[in-house]
């Protein structure tokens, strides 16, 4: 269970989210959702103790503040929208990154019983991905669909119990759009693990998500199940339209 309470976040004086108060279920993909300029990546980027914030983060009770980077990291992982990349690491160097919270010092021996089960992570990990083709690559090299499922494979192999997202699928064509999002899918289901993501498209929010939450301008609308929040009468004031009818509208253009 992560906890999240009364969470505010200021930039100078600026208020970028004000007295933030909900839960994510163990086991769901909670999926933030709202405007641009609503404070969904900031959410996030608190929840992953990436900048300082007032109020508490929990993580099965514990707070996120005060563990430290190691201990953090074997809970949390954390894939960004974007990745910039000045270094000629090949894809299975970046891949074998995820494991320095579980091996901490052993991380460059070659025989102990942590790296032997790393071993089967990072397979695992790459299996998962379909990234034993690019392994030998340099990551400078790769598409920008093949570089994001390199760092969600670090991800994978770093095994924590929580996975925050923020816009994975970013600037992705769809068939990488459809790949992330599935892999993370089933990532999800295997021992129930939870995922915490920031989406746009509200289309994946509902294909994908087990619950939602809404917000608009720092402030929270609306959290709960899928089916309860993704309606009209909450999102159609947030977004200043009727949100189902235009998603339908462009559906239908496919019918024929």
């Amino acid at each position: 269970m992560i906890s999240v309470r009364d969470l505010t976040v200021k930039y100078g004086d600026a208020v970028i989210i004000e007295n933030i108060t909900f839960d994510v279920p163990t086991g769901s993909w909670t999926m933030i959702v709202g405007p641009n300029g609503a404070g969904k990546s900031t959410i996030v980027k608190a929840m992953a103790q990436s900048i300082p914030y007032t109020g508490a983060v929990l993580i099965d009770g514990e707070d996120a503040s005060k563990m430290n980077s190691r201990a953090l990291a074997r809970k949390v992982g954390v894939l960004s929208q974007g990745h910039y990349v000045g270094y000629g690491f090949t894809a299975e160097e970046v891949i074998r990154l995820g494991g320095y919270s579980r091996r901490g010092r052993s991380f460059f021996k070659k025989q102990n019983e942590e790296n032997e089960s790393f071993e089967d992570l990072f397979e695992q990990a790459v299996e998962k991905t379909g990234m034993a083709p690019y392994l030998k690559q340099s990551v400078l090299k790769l598409s920008g669909g093949e570089l994001q499922r390199t760092f969600l494979a670090q991800l994978f192999a770093q095994d924590p119990e929580i996975l925050i997202l923020d816009e994975p699928t970013n600037h992705l064509d769809i068939i990488y759009q459809k790949q992330i999002m599935e892999m993370v899918d089933n990532w999800r289901k295997e021992r129930g693990r939870t995922v915490v993501s920031v989406v746009h498209d509200l289309s994946l929010a509902k294909m994908f998500g087990t619950d939602v939450l809404v917000t608009s301008h720092g402030s929270l609308v609306k959290t709960g199940p899928v089916s309860e929040v993704l309606t009209s009468d909450i999102l159609d004031p947030v977004y200043g339209m009727d949100v189902a009818a235009w998603i339908r509208s462009m559906a239908g253009m496919w019918e024929n």
